[in-house]
């Protein structure tokens, strides 16, 4: 009766690990956010054909993206602490109603933080893809670099190494197009550089989104007003 029991309970135990390595990740405490955003496009329909700028703090907290693309329709669509997936997840509420004309995705810092490998960036990047692409087949998808900061800086390599992936995948891909920041954000001493970013060591400063600004635009279609 003993070795039953024994049996039963290990059975048991195995379901219920099993179980919750299934249940899929929480996307719930987006959803405020993201109803923001619906209610907004419902209150003042935004045109289709601007460029969608998605993903994490570094996207949400670029509040002079239209200033910066003065010549571009361009809609920030970035909600912080994000991760990649939670950009997949959320991309036919927040990216493909708006048919854009190109789709500018950062995100993958948050992951790594929280102990994600590079691979599971690079899969995570290949999910957006192809979901955006089963609706928007020839809408330009452009991915920025995940970034290096001080605050960060102990992650580098696995930076250095998602960043690889994902740039191996789209250089196959006429579609696709890489935005390298990563060096362009180094000094002299290959550390980033300090003052481009704000006391938090880890989100940019106005000179950081100076420099963004400078680097992305060379990667937008013409002008379109």
């Amino acid at each position: 009766m003993t070795q039953f029991l024994l049996v039963l309970t290990l059975i048991l135990s195995g379901a219920f690990r099993l179980a919750a390595e299934e249940v899929p990740p929480s996307y719930a405490k987006w959803e405020k956010e993201i109803a923001a955003f619906e209610e907004k496009d419902r209150a003042n329909p935004p045109e289709t054909g601007a460029i969608v700028f998605i993903g994490s703090s570094s996207i949400k907290r670029w509040t002079t993206l239209q200033q910066d693309f003065p010549n571009h329709r361009v809609l920030n669509r970035g909600f912080g602490g994000s991760q990649l997936g939670d950009s997949v997840h959320f991309a036919d509420r927040i990216v493909i109603p708006y048919a854009p004309r190109m789709i500018v995705v950062y995100a993958g810092g948050n992951d790594i933080n929280f102990g994600k490998t590079p691979e599971e960036i690079f899969a995570a990047f290949q999910a957006f893809v192809e979901k955006v692409r089963a609706k928007l087949p020839d809408t330009p998808i452009a991915y920025i670099s995940i970034a290096g900061n001080p605050k960060r800086w102990a992650q580098v390599e696995k930076v250095k190494a998602a960043n690889a992936l994902i740039e191996g995948y789209i250089g196959k891909r006429p579609d696709l197009k890489f935005i390298n920041v990563f060096p362009r954000m180094l000094g002299p001493d290959g550390l980033p550089i300090p003052d481009i970013f704000v006391a938090d060591q880890l989100h940019m400063n106005a000179k950081g989104y100076e420099l963004w600004t400078k680097i992305v635009g060379s990667y937008l279609p013409p002008p379109d007003r």
